[in-house]
């Protein structure tokens, strides 16, 4: 057996102590943090003798579940497949993280993240550190529910989809909106025909699709949908396959940042000149689409902003001033060098 098994199983806990002199963990919690007002003479020595007894030594959790506050935030990010273990590298969720860490700093928290896919986790997760309210990211609408009807601690969701808000704060961004914006981009660019490119066709992914859809049909241009798969060497595999067809476009809109830079060095490695044969445009605004080659057009959303709500609404739920809602952030056009006016032809 390996030492570091052998000595999580030899860590001393209040649960042991407990459970050996009949008492409840609140007791020991108690006697340990000095609060015996309550609690006889007789069962605060025996306590004590034991805890010397059996070297026990506090860890952060319990510490903290024995304070009245924790001034702990916890972040929690969905662990999905399609990060491939990779998911804190992940440019949006790596912005998220930075913005929300600058707001919790500000307001006079702590902030600790956590990976997962188990919602029971979370649960345990927020119980053990005793949090004060939690931002959930790329959850599903049951995880949500789940969530609210086991934890009492208030949390905030990022882009979330479901139809009750009760307790919950839900910050989402105008995703139809986007997708329109670039839509209308295009065609004013000349573009007859455009392509989004999701892993998906649900949720905020469905409503950029069909925001570009509606505005590219609006003025007499075309646009279709392309699922991708959600691995990296899949993904390649399945650009080579159907490069003809891809290239039979002059305009690409990729739901987001990152499937659209990787678009792009797909197609110039293959020989296809961006933006002077296909534009091709995302969705976020990361902080690599100024450094990408060319520099990325995109829809900006405005992440400070959104962390720094995702704070305000987390202290207004705490304090019940709100039963929970649904805000919706608007998002912004940014042009750059990805995207030129159609040329007249496509690429053959």
């Amino acid at each position: 057996m390996r030492e570091g098994i052998i000595v999580e199983e030899q860590r001393v806990r209040i649960v042991d102590i407990a459970e050996e002199l009949g008492v409840s963990t609140a007791t020991v919690s108690n006697v340990i943090h000095g609060k015996t007002r309550k609690i006889s003479a007789e069962t605060v020595r025996r306590v004590q003798e034991l805890l010397e007894k059996r070297q026990y030594i506090p860890g952060m959790a319990e510490i903290l579940l024995a304070q009245n506050n924790s001034r702990i935030i916890g972040v929690v990010v969905n662990n999905h497949e399609k990060y491939e273990m990779h998911v804190l590298e992940d440019y949006f969720i790596a912005s998220s993280l930075n913005y929300l860490s600058r707001e919790i700093e500000k307001a006079g928290y702590f902030m600790m993240v956590k990976v997962t896919k188990d919602c029971d986790e979370i649960v345990r997760y927020a119980s053990m550190w005793n949090m004060e309210g939690l931002v959930v990211i790329g959850f599903c609408e049951q995880d949500y529910r789940m969530l609210r009807d086991r934890m009492h601690i208030p949390f905030v969701v990022y882009d979330g989809y479901f139809k009750e808000s009760a307790r919950i704060c839900n910050l989402i961004v105008d995703n139809y909106d986007g997708g329109y914006q670039m839509g209308r981009y295009f065609r004013e660019l000349g573009h007859q025909r455009g392509i989004c490119i999701s892993d998906n066709d649900i949720c905020m992914d469905f409503e950029r699709w069909c925001g570009f859809r509606d505005a590219m049909k609006e003025t007499g241009g075309t646009a279709d949908f392309l699922q991708i798969p959600m691995k990296k060497r899949e993904r390649l595999a399945f650009y080579q396959k159907h490069i003809d067809m891809i290239k039979s476009y002059t305009a690409v809109f990729a739901v987001s940042d990152y499937y659209a830079v990787d678009l792009m060095r797909f197609l110039q490695q293959n020989g296809v000149q961006v933006p002077l044969d296909i534009s091709v445009a995302g969705f976020d605004d990361g902080p690599y689409c100024e450094s990408a080659s060319p520099a990325l057009t995109t829809i900006r959303q405005d992440g400070a902003k959104r962390a720094a709500l995702a704070i305000s609404e987390l202290k207004k739920l705490r304090e019940e001033q709100e039963e929970g809602r649904f805000l919706k952030l608007p998002v912004t056009l940014i042009r750059r060098q990805s995207t030129s006016e159609y040329r007249g032809r496509a690429v053959k």
